[in-house]
Parts: structure tokens; sequence; C-alpha cells
């Protein structure tokens, strides 16, 4: 199968208000562009150095996604250019882009990362710490960033009724936060969650946006 047939194939099963991002990593630019010149345009990376050599090869209305874990000081590659930050698990961290979003004129566009897995390897941010950040002076008075949702990655497993159980949590969160007003910088409409294999799950719960690369790009 050609990564064209396999967009087809996914965007088939994908309802009109879901986001698929093309997740990228690892894999050429050849790739990405048969994937480009199929009609893909958001592409997902999670090495910020990686993401910045593409976007310098690449054509210039892609948007941009990191998906990994961000660390602090590599920001600044990509304040320039990245159109939405997956993974943003500390009012430390969103500080840093909203720094370097200033340097270069821009806002740009965040999903706080909460931890709902029950590997203690996943990333993210629990209830408590959630509502203590956007309740917090710090981020209320941040003007080159914006919350427009939330992340999260369900476990690791072959247990449907667990995955469901997490996305469910997850997505009952992020209704939660509809009960908060919005602000400059704070507009929740996003939820991103589900990958290649859980995908449809994730929509099924209430995903508005999922992060598919194997079943686009194929196994390593």
């Amino acid at each position: 199968m050609s990564i064209q047939n396999n967009l087809s194939e996914i965007k088939a099963t994908l309802p009109a208000h879901v986001t698929l991002v093309a997740v990228s990593k690892t894999w050429p630019v050849p790739d990405l562009m048969e994937a480009y010149n199929a009609g893909q345009r958001i592409f997902g990376e999670n090495k910020i150095q990686e993401m910045a050599d593409k976007h310098e090869q690449m054509p210039k209305d892609i948007e941009w996604h990191m998906i990994g874990h961000v660390q602090s000081n590599k920001v600044k590659y990509m304040a320039p250019f990245v159109t939405l930050v997956h993974g943003v698990d500390s009012l430390k961290l969103l500080a840093e882009i909203n720094k370097q979003a200033k340097k270069h004129g821009r806002v740009i566009d965040c999903l706080l990362q909460m931890h709902i897995a029950e590997e203690d390897t996943k990333f993210g941010l629990d209830e408590a710490e959630l509502n203590e950040l956007l309740a917090s002076d710090e981020f209320k008075a941040m003007e080159n960033i914006k919350v427009i949702g939330l992340m999260g990655m369900a476990t690791f497993t072959d247990d449907e009724q667990q995955i469901r159980k997490e996305f469910t949590h997850l997505q009952s969160v992020f209704a939660a936060l509809g009960n908060k007003p919005e602000t400059f910088n704070f507009k929740p409409k996003t939820l991103s969650m589900g990958m290649s294999g859980d995908y449809l799950l994730a929509i099924d719960c209430g995903s508005t946006m999922v992060r598919i690369g194997s079943s686009i790009f194929g196994h390593r």
C-alpha cells in the first residue's frame, strides 16, 4: 500500500470534526512529500531539531505540530514556525514558549498534556495541577500563547476497556473546561487523543484530533 492510499483509507474513517495529524517522526522528507502531494498539510514530529530541518526543506503551507516531550532549552528552535505544541506539561514550559513566541511576534497554540495512563513513563498533569495552572496569575498574564485544549496518551495495552476508561476520563476533564470562562489565551476546543492503534476508539470517546503515524507511513 502506498502512503497516498493509506491516507485515503484513514481519512475515509474520520468524521468531519476530527483533525488528522500525520506523525512523520523519523521518516525522510520524500515520504512526507508523498503525503503532502496527497493533500496532507498537518505533520507531527517528536524531536524539535528534526522538525526544524524538515520545515526548512518543505513547503511553507504545512502546519507543524510538536507532539513529543518538549525540553525548555529547545523551544527557541521551533518558536518561529510551530503551529501547535501538544505536550505542555508544566507552567515553566508554558512560560518558555510564551517568552520565545514573543521574540517572534507570534501567539503559539498549546495543548496541556494530561497524565491518564497507568504507566509512570508518560508525562502530564493531573486534574489538580491543571486547575492550579489555569488559575495562576502567571498563566493569565501570558499574551503569546493560547491554550486551546488537552492532549493525553492511553496506557499501551490490548485491554480496550482500560483504554476506553482513560479516554473517557480525559474527555470529562476536557468537558469541565467548558465551565471556565474563555479568555484571550484560553479557548479550549481541541481534544488530542488517539493514535494508529486506538484512534477510532478515541473518536468514539470524544477526540477531535488524532495522531497517526504507522498506519500512514508503515512500520520501521
